[in-house]
């Protein structure tokens, strides 16, 4: 079971969430360091800071590649800026892409991502916060902010670089006394556990970390019909495009096509216009290549005849806002001669232009644990159900939808948390990907109805991931017609464990929710007998056991619970131990002797017999033992209805490592449950739902329990 002190901090971060703690403003201090403090401590002491959190040394580096006896790491020192250029510099004359110089990491999809970054120099600010410098109160400490799954973190870092031959051996910027790239390259290393951690990956998971957006890919060999109409809407909401071209081999990397396009090179897209062209309406994308210079000599490039067959006006406007580097080219030639579109949409927080239309978004963090809400993808119809499900309602249509078809866009983007950290262990990126389904009827308006295996056998999916891929994060835009719809998230195979946050972003208003259970428990009334209920054959047994004063103690509950359940052969049980007798016996101890009399034993004998029938009816393949979600079923046949989080902490503390549920854990299992109930409904006489308690009876509760 998840320790109390485990617990207390996860209901802490809930409640620093739900006040605004992750947003832009109001980041998280990674690792608990203020970047004000830390500094300021070193300025007074005249020390210059060193990370503790972060040492400068081998494990920093890596693990495998970059690990301590490595030959790349061979001669490694670890120097401040001071110690190799006179005058270092944090940013010299404002951020640039020539600022981004690749080192002996393969880290090029963040350094694309970063370059990206210094074309909006709004974005770039919220991520590398103004006021740093090498001379003014400097301490050799620097801080940035990222985002990570859902919220926004500020990172402490020292100066200290790992430098080879007096360079250093990753980022660094052509203007060599300048390192706000190379100490940005470090902060990630540190999130991520090492500079090793970040090689290979793509760039969208970069735009992301530094805008908070999310990203969408496009394969323009197999567009959407609509490419165009998305392309469009995206400018309009000021998301990042970027656009390549793939490349086939190693000889392709950045290779000049014949009409000066750049295999395997990051562009951006910054506009896109219709113009009347010899009395049709053309089409026309605008291009820039953060290189300046290299530009596209096809038609509508800069000076080509077709500038001569529009009017006037329209030439005057497009070709005034052309900055070096940037050109126009007809959608057509620009469908034919790109590979690949990577569109980062922006959320709500990072846009401040007014004229800017925006997404609605929502974010919902998730967990997918085994045996308890991690259920594999749709081939595993016996464990799909238990995974989280996401319930949107999407009320308005579409305003523009760029056909006559009537529907609501949105996107659903799916991240896994963490996992490159988990590749010093040999973890790695999990398979995953998501499916939609149409609400039924009688589950609508309703948020607590987790729906179980038998809806998923019966429906098809309204829409799902194009695939099931280990990358970071799964995206996909989709358009169905208004109506409640349930977005359930899964790894491939069932039994994968992971964090992750489902991000739903809607272009109009929309209504978003997990469904759950709304905890409840169906308790019966006490059972009212006296001894003159109870059969002869019964009272002579607990005689033998209880002896002269006919109360049994745990000692004797648990002897006499083991003989009985041992003449069951159909059940697998290793025994009751003595903690699940005591809970028993706390359930049904109504004077406080700690003992059970007759009537207590026989009152919870009838309720073991009761929950004995429904182990046998959910223990499907009669193998004596329940799997962990037939055990969920099972606990809302017993009356007890549970949300993700609490079967989680169910399947924790009774399933074995197999994820088995044997009886005596079922039964105690139920008794904790029926206690805990009972327990608050006494604290909660008015069923408002609350319940206030003093310390002295906390602890009653909580050392009983």
């Amino acid at each position: 079971m998840m320790p109390f002190g485990g617990m207390a901090a996860r209901l802490q971060r809930d409640r620093l969430r739900a006040e605004g703690v992750g947003q832009h403003n109001n980041a998280i201090k990674y690792l608990n360091q203020d970047y004000e403090a830390l500094k300021q401590e070193c300025i007074e002491s005249g020390t210059l800071f060193r990370d503790p959190q972060f040492p400068a040394g081998p494990s920093a580096l890596g693990f495998k590649e970059l690990g301590p006896h490595s030959s790349k790491t061979r001669g490694v020192e670890w120097k401040r800026p001071s110690e190799l250029v006179d005058d270092p510099q944090f940013i010299v004359g404002g951020a640039t892409r020539t600022d981004i110089c690749q080192g002996a990491l393969g880290d090029c999809w963040l350094l694309a991502a970063i370059g990206s970054l210094t074309l909006n120099e709004e974005l770039l600010h919220r991520v590398v916060p103004h006021g740093q410098s090498f001379q003014e109160d400097y301490a050799g400490i620097f801080h940035f902010q990222i985002w990570q799954f859902g919220e926004w973190v500020d990172v402490v870092v020292d100066d200290q670089l790992p430098t080879k031959d007096g360079e250093l051996l990753f980022v660094h910027s052509a203007e060599c006394t300048e390192f706000w790239s190379a100490l940005l390259e470090k902060a990630y290393a540190k999130l991520n556990g090492c500079y090793e951690a970040l090689s290979g990956g793509s760039t969208t998971e970069g735009f992301e970390d530094f805008t908070g957006g999310v990203a969408e890919m496009y394969d323009l060999k197999r567009p959407p019909r609509n490419m165009g109409h998305i392309i469009r809407k995206a400018l309009e909401r000021g998301s990042l495009l970027g656009c390549s071209i793939d490349i086939t081999s190693a000889f392709d990397m950045e290779a000049v096509t014949f009409k000066k396009l750049v295999k395997g090179h990051a562009y951006s897209v910054t506009a896109f216009r219709d113009v009347n062209y010899r009395g049709q309406q053309e089409q026309l994308i605008r291009i820039r290549n953060p290189w300046g210079q290299v530009e596209w000599t096809g038609a509508w490039s800069d000076g080509s005849s077709e500038w001569n067959n529009i009017d006037p006006g329209d030439r005057e406007e497009l070709q005034l806002k052309m900055e070096d580097g940037e050109f126009w080219m007809s959608f057509r030639d620009f469908m034919r001669e790109f590979s690949r579109l990577e569109i980062c949409n922006l959320t709500p927080d990072a846009l401040t232009k007014d004229e800017l239309s925006r997404w609605h978004t929502q974010v919902f963090e998730g967990t997918w644990r085994r045996g308890s809400t991690a259920g594999g993808c749709r081939n595993h119809p016996a464990t799909f159900w238990i995974n989280p499900q996401f319930k949107i309602k999407l009320l308005e249509e579409d305003d523009d939808p760029g056909d006559d078809e009537v529907a609501c866009s949105f996107l659903v983007a799916l991240m896994q948390k963490h996992r490159r950290r988990e590749r010093r262990v040999g973890g790695d990126m999990h398979t995953i990907g998501f499916a939609v389904y149409e609400v039924p009827e009688e589950a609508q308006g309703s948020q607590n109805v987790h729906l179980k295996k038998d809806f998923f056998l019966r429906n098809q999916s309204r829409a799902r991931s194009e695939t099931f891929i280990n990358l970071r994060e799964v995206s996909n835009q989709i358009r169905l017609p208004p109506g409640e719809y349930i977005v359930v998230p899964s790894t491939f195979e069932p039994h994968k464990e992971a964090d992750f946050v489902l991000r739903v972003f809607t272009e109009k208003q929309s209504d978003t929710a997990e469904l759950d259970e709304e905890i409840s428990a169906d308790l019966a009334d006490e059972e009212e007998i006296t001894e003159d209920d109870i059969e002869d054959g019964f009272k002579n047994m607990f005689q033998q056991l209880a002896g002269e004063d006919m109360e049994i103690s745990v000692f004797e509950l648990r002897t006499i619970l083991n003989r009985v359940i041992a003449r069951h052969k159909d059940l697998k049980t290793d025994g009751f131990s003595l903690d699940s007798c005591r809970n028993m016996v706390n359930l049904m101890d109504k004077d406080g002797s700690a003992r059970l009399g007759l009537v207590e034993f026989q009152i919870l004998w009838n309720k073991i017999r009761s929950w004995l029938t429904i182990f046998r009816q959910h223990d499907l393949d009669k193998s004596g033992t329940m799997s962990s979600y037939e055990m969920r079923m099972a606990l809302e046949s017993a009356g007890f209805k549970l949300n993700n989080k609490l079967h989680q902490v169910v399947v924790a503390r009774y399933a074995d490592a197999d994820m088995g549920v044997d009886f005596d854990n079922f039964v105690c299992c139920l008794v904790k449950l029926e206690a805990m109930f009972r327990f608050f409904h006494s604290m909660d006489p008015e069923g408002t739902g609350t319940a206030v308690m003093n310390l002295s009876e906390w602890l009653l509760l909580t050392m009983c329990g």
